[in-house]
């Protein structure tokens, strides 16, 4: 199985290359492959010809995305189709990732795929058409995450928040947004178990198990870490000016697991990620 990682150097494509290491596996930056330039993606996919395309490239700043609409449209959503168009061209699967801000998180309610989207910022819709886009083409599969944290190159507020507390300094944690955690190592993990089983084309939430608040969330991580830092809990609210964020999305994975692939849940990843914090960043442990 020949994969096709675009998006290779970010969070989240950095654990997919790594969790498929021992595959024929084409890493492409951005420099090597721009979805915006469509000519590009379809040069690029007839030269390697892969067998799946895995997309792990996204406009991910939230709320420059409602200053900057155009360029979130031309890679969450247009990239996206692009992607879709050329991928079927060459036979290959498309896996594509998602997102819990599809939903507004209004209520106290943890989503199924059933559930309908309601997006309430520029980058929420941007990626809800980029879902719809991406299941246009034959066999492909849209995995939401949500909150990704560690992999080879960790950089996500769940990431800050974690080192904040291991240097002991003070640190932020929303008190009242409710999330699934995703850790990169397992979505790669579970990415590359649904391909290899095959499972049939379509919408799937792929997170760690469980429910939590940041504010849980960073209790809990400075219990592992023997931190003493202090921890602001901290509205949703009070962060002025931003794009708006669901306060309440966690997302179910059952639909997942009822094919045989299940995630950890987010206590335990959270563990493996500070141990291999405290180990100086090796391979994560298998769960």
């Amino acid at each position: 199985m020949k994969l096709l990682v675009v998006g290779a150097t970010g969070q989240l494509g950095s654990a997919v290359v790594e969790s498929c290491a021992d595959l024929e596996v084409v890493g492409c930056s951005h420099t090597d492959l721009d979805v915006t330039d469509h000519r590009s993606v379809a040069r690029v996919l007839a030269d390697q010809r892969p067998d799946v395309v895995v997309n792990c490239s996204a406009f991910n700043d939230v709320d420059a995305a409602e200053h900057a609409a155009a360029c979130a449209l031309a890679v969450n959503t247009f990239g996206v189709g692009a992607l879709a168009r050329h991928a079927a061209a060459v036979g290959a699967r498309l896996v594509h990732y998602s997102t819990d801000f599809v939903f507004d998180g209004r209520g106290d309610h943890t989503y199924t795929e059933d559930d309908a989207p309601s997006p309430q910022s520029v980058y929420a819709a941007s990626k809800l058409m980029g879902e719809w886009l991406a299941q246009e083409a034959s066999r492909s599969l849209v995995f939401r995450v949500e909150s990704l944290f560690g992999g080879p190159r960790p950089r996500s507020s769940i990431d800050r928040i974690v080192e904040g507390l291991d240097a002991g300094r003070e640190v932020h944690a929303f008190v009242d947004r409710t999330i699934s955690p995703s850790y990169v190592h397992d979505v790669a993990a579970a990415t590359r178990a649904a391909l290899e089983a095959e499972i049939p084309p379509g919408l799937y939430h792929c997170v760690n198990a469980g429910r939590t608040t940041w504010y849980a969330l960073a209790v809990e991580a400075a219990r592992l870490l023997g931190s003493s830092s202090t921890i602001v809990p901290t509205p949703v609210e009070a962060i002025a000016g931003r794009a708006p964020r669901p306060t309440c999305s966690p997302l179910s994975a059952a639909k997942l697991a009822r094919l045989g692939i299940t995630l950890p849940p987010w206590q335990d990843a959270l563990r493996r990620h500070i141990a291999v914090r405290r180990a100086g960043g090796a391979q994560a442990d298998s769960a």
